[in-house]
């Protein structure tokens, strides 16, 4: 085990990085974004330390509690298991991607030090495992995203960053409320007041029908941020005009804060209400999962097809979620990762097609795969893993998912597999509008991947392939950390989790 305090540097890092670089001159942009990458980089160099040293158990690693205020039991409190690892290290990872990849039109200065003032928040709320600490850091990631769309989108960016601002605040003014509610009814009961996620999970302190009241509190700020139908309505603004950063990172990391706030918070607080409240989140996911895929068919906007190609994707996660099979939780956790893998690198290739034809209506594109076959070669994997293909990453994800879900929630599990059949219909006839037949105009003279997009997108492309194939030593690691979960909600409800033979008599929908 290392001695120093690995999770509080992952978390401190990227803050401190975004203030050294908020003290750089604005006439030295170059040095911002040196400087930026530099920060970022030594974060994802401490994530991939923290896999190193990671033992595969179910128990939280690399734990770092100080008091913070003590008159109110808040304390800094960071843990790291096998649901949160994988995530910290995808987050790591799109980072330095994002500062890389596209271009800077302006003001390089704040646009790098929101960049990791973002990831900083990210990060602790991946690591909290204290209440207070991670609304605050919850609500310390909206600001910098608020700023990178209304400051360096297109068009529109004022008007989708208000809207992702406005939803997102009116679900975390909920989640305040539960948050303290939860505390109070705590110290009611046992006579001190503390946001511990662990304490609370273990004395719970609330009658089954005030545990559903604190558990949609909690579920309705999750739900936004995934975002489920029908909540979703402020994404693909938001993804048409945020910078394609912003969209890397939003799709890449911000939307997996929902999902994992569910597995993290809301199954390990509410597990009763979480079961009572499944059928009606279940069926809102799969709802998500047919009507992202049949909006996102009859796109004419590139971005805005990928952009509904997450309300459908994040319905696969929701699904797995409330499954609550080891499989089905399982296939979740790494459909969040596959998901910012795969779709984050899609809006980066979507960025770039935008730089070259400053267009991204997919009729004014067309034959771009005889003028960039590299380009196209690349874009056409990063497609088929969102789709779903055997042997690249979004097929091991997707199939764990229906799986574990098929032997508990048949009723939902046989629906949402239309998505996948969808998914190959949008994004495949996309790929043939966009890259097949015959260039013309702009599109005859449309420049191949350059050499640094070449290496930018390596570390993607090498991830959705290991992933596909030998997705082993992920699972191996996420395994214990959701069995245990799994466990702690069949526990608390009097069940246990249903075996493969459950989907021969039909399961329990």
């Amino acid at each position: 085990m290392i001695d120093f305090p690995l999770l509080t540097t992952i978390v401190l890092l990227p803050a401190a990085g975004a203030l050294l670089v908020a003290l750089v001159p604005r006439r030295r942009a170059d040095l911002a974004k040196v400087l930026g990458v530099a920060v970022s980089v030594g974060t994802a160099v401490l994530a991939v330390v923290a896999l190193v040293h990671f033992k595969t158990n179910a128990d939280y690693q690399f734990v770092s509690q100080h008091v913070w205020i003590k008159e109110w039991g808040i304390s800094w409190k960071l843990g790291l298991d096998g649901i949160s690892l994988f995530l910290v290290l995808l987050t790591g990872l799109l980072f330095p991607v994002a500062l890389l990849g596209p271009k800077v039109h302006h003001d390089t200065k704040a646009y790098v030090a929101w960049l990791l003032l973002l990831e900083a928040g990210c990060m602790g709320v991946f690591l909290a495992l204290d209440l207070f600490l991670f609304f605050i850091v919850w609500e310390v990631v909206l600001v910098p995203m608020y700023f990178l769309i209304g400051g360096w989108g297109y068009e529109k960016r004022v008007y989708a960053a208000l809207k992702f601002f406005l939803y997102t605040m009116a679900g975390s003014g909920l989640m305040l409320v539960g948050i303290l509610a939860l505390a109070f009814l705590h110290q009611a009961h046992f006579g001190h007041l503390t946001f511990d996620l662990q304490t609370l999970a273990r004395e719970q302190s609330f009658a089954h029908s005030t545990g559903r009241w604190l558990f949609l509190a909690f579920a309705i700020s999750f739900a936004i941020k995934v975002p489920v139908f029908p909540l979703h309505t402020w994404l693909p603004d938001a993804h048409t005009e945020a910078p394609t950063a912003g969209s890397v990172i939003l799709a890449g990391v911000l939307l997996k804060l929902g999902t994992y706030g569910f597995l993290r918070f809301g199954l390990e607080l509410f597990p009763i209400a979480a079961h009572d409240l499944a059928p009606v989140l279940l069926t809102l996911g799969v709802v998500g999962i047919l009507y992202g895929a049949l909006v996102a068919t009859v796109q004419k906007d590139l971005k805005r097809l990928v952009a509904y190609s997450s309300v459908a994707h994040l319905g696969f996660i929701v699904l797995g979620t409330f499954a609550f099979t080891t499989q089905g939780l399982e296939g979740g956790v790494l459909q969040m990762v596959n998901h910012g893998v795969s779709t984050g690198a899609l809006f980066l290739l979507v960025g770039w097609i935008y730089e070259r034809r400053h267009t991204r209506e997919i009729a004014e594109l067309g034959g771009l795969q005889k003028v960039a076959p590299v380009f196209a070669g690349v874009f056409m994997v990063v497609m088929l893993s969102s789709i779903g293909l055997p042997g690249l990453n979004g097929f091991v994800g997707e199939f764990l998912v229906l799986i574990g879900s098929f032997v508990s929630r048949r009723w939902w599990a046989v629906p949402a597999t239309a998505g996948v059949i969808l998914a190959a219909l949008y994004l495949l006839w996309a790929y043939q509008r966009v890259f097949h037949g015959e260039p013309e105009g702009e599109n005859a003279t449309f420049p191949e991947m350059t050499w640094k997009e070449r290496g930018v997108m390596l570390p993607l492309v090498a991830a959705i392939v290991f992933m596909g194939v030998y997705p082993r030593p992920v699972l191996d690691r996420i395994e214990p950390a959701v069995k245990r979960l799994v466990q702690h909600v069949h526990d608390a409800n009097g069940t246990h989790e249903p075996g493969p033979a459950a989907a021969a008599g039909g399961g329990n929908p």
